[in-house]
């Protein structure tokens, strides 16, 4: 489950300095995506991430929704339970308020608060749709039709040779001008995918989704780690 939810954060948002040298219609499609989301207040997206393994030859699937304030850096991650009978049955939840960050385990009884780490090197579900700004270059390599829609294919390269990936593969609806979907490669040779299922902006959504209910959880152990 931990590995599943730093592929997941990983894929969601990303900060490191910024690369030198971008593709310039790249660049134009990408800036189109950014100012589109930045125009929400709040998106609401349900989700389907997969871990595909060549070297097992196992592939593990999981569903998901996020709930992002992008502006004031606020979010919630929700994860479902894996087995087919529980689709809806929430697994594991990452909340922020903007300063603080609850991490909840179902299995465990237990939610772990932290500070939120602003100082740019950390996973950030908040910037979903503008996570190449910093820290990537990127270049466009064509268009591809899938039911009918075209998809415009970006990929990002990591400045950071460290990195346990070395390209993420993004696919964006070319009249939607939303990210639909985006391929991790990792060096170990597994494959991360994210593809988005439903976008729905300004969703209305009370105050109290970004921060973790304790009377909505009794017998869960809070876990003050700031």
């Amino acid at each position: 489950m931990k590995r599943i939810t730093l592929y997941l954060l990983l894929v969601l948002g990303i900060n490191a300095t910024a690369f030198a040298q971008k593709d310039a219609e790249a660049k134009v499609i990408l800036n189109q995506v950014s100012a589109k989301y930045k125009a929400y207040n709040i998106v609401k997206s349900d989700f389907t991430f997969v871990i595909d393994n060549p070297q097992s030859q196992t592939t593990i699937t999981q569903e998901g929704t996020i709930v992002v304030q992008s502006k004031t850096n606020k979010y919630k991650l929700s994860l479902y339970s894996q087995d087919p009978t529980a689709k809806n049955l929430v697994e594991q939840e990452i909340i922020t308020d903007g300063k603080n960050q609850w991490t909840y385990t179902k299995k465990d009884k237990e939610v772990q608060l932290n500070k939120v780490d602003n100082a740019g090197e950390s996973f950030n579900p908040a910037q979903i749709f503008t996570m190449y700004e910093k820290g990537y270059k990127y270049i466009y390599t064509g268009s591809e039709t899938l039911k009918g829609r075209v998809y415009q294919i970006i990929d990002l390269t990591p400045e950071d040779i460290d990195k346990s990936f070395f390209k993420i593969r993004l696919m964006i609806d070319k009249t939607k001008k939303q990210i639909y979907s985006a391929l991790i490669f990792d060096k170990s040779g597994n494959k991360y995918s994210y593809t988005i299922k439903t976008f729905i902006p300004n969703v209305q959504v009370p105050e109290s989704t970004f921060t973790f209910d304790t009377k909505a959880h009794p017998g869960v152990e809070v876990v003050d780690l700031r």
